[in-house]
């Protein structure tokens, strides 16, 4: 089966799903879009209101801003896949609830399986939970993890990013980061005690794969 049909099975699933209360408030489930053979996906939190409209990932102003934060590293969003953990909009935009969030995170784990990307960026403290549970978002932010063989790069999320100027900036330094996080080396150092590691500044240029 390729990656397309098996993208193309989750987002059937997700469509359908009743696992937990959030369809029932939804207007559309939010699946995920972009390149199935994309070496990066970008996995978000949750939809917002415009998500929950169209159906699709990071398209209201946060979209925007990310993709203007792409095209300052030289992506386009049809070069990259995008989604989130959860896949139906939460009411007024809350936190996510421990139980939804364990609802839906076997769609997340099937997505990275069937795209099986090199680098996964998780854009907010939800996303970074499901690879990285005992981080703080404060703390690594624009650092580079080794995660069961993936590298994962923990950045704020771009709907922060437009409520405060210093976040923005953090969030547009941490996105040039992740170019050099590109070439990182296999090597890495232990810093979480579950085995999780920050890596060194060299290895293979990932973006060209």
């Amino acid at each position: 089966m390729t990656k397309e049909e098996l993208l193309a099975q989750i987002e059937k699933a997700v469509k359908g799903c009743h696992k937990c209360r959030l369809y029932r408030t939804a207007t559309k489930a939010v699946p995920g879009i972009g390149n199935p053979s994309s070496r990066i996906i970008f996995v978000g939190e949750a939809p917002g209101f415009n998500e929950d409209q169209q159906g699709l990932p990071f398209v209201g102003r946060a979209g925007r801003l990310l993709d203007d934060l792409l095209a300052d590293i030289g992506l386009k969003r049809s070069n990259v896949w995008i989604g989130n953990v959860i896949k139906h909009r939460p009411p007024e935009n809350r936190d996510p609830m421990v139980d939804e969030i364990r609802a839906c995170k076997p769609y997340i784990v099937d997505q990275i399986k069937a795209i099986n990307p090199k680098i996964i960026v998780t854009l907010g403290r939800f996303a970074m939970d499901i690879f990285l549970p005992d981080a703080k978002i404060s703390e690594v932010h624009g650092k580079p993890f080794r995660v069961s063989g993936r590298l994962v790069f923990p950045l704020y999320p771009p709907a922060a990013a437009l409520r405060s100027e210093s976040v923005l900036r953090e969030l547009k330094n941490d996105f040039r980061k992740l170019v050099a996080a590109s070439k990182l080396k296999e090597e890495s150092v232990p810093l979480f005690k579950n085995g999780n590691s920050l890596v060194s500044d060299r290895q293979m240029n990932l973006f060209s794969l």
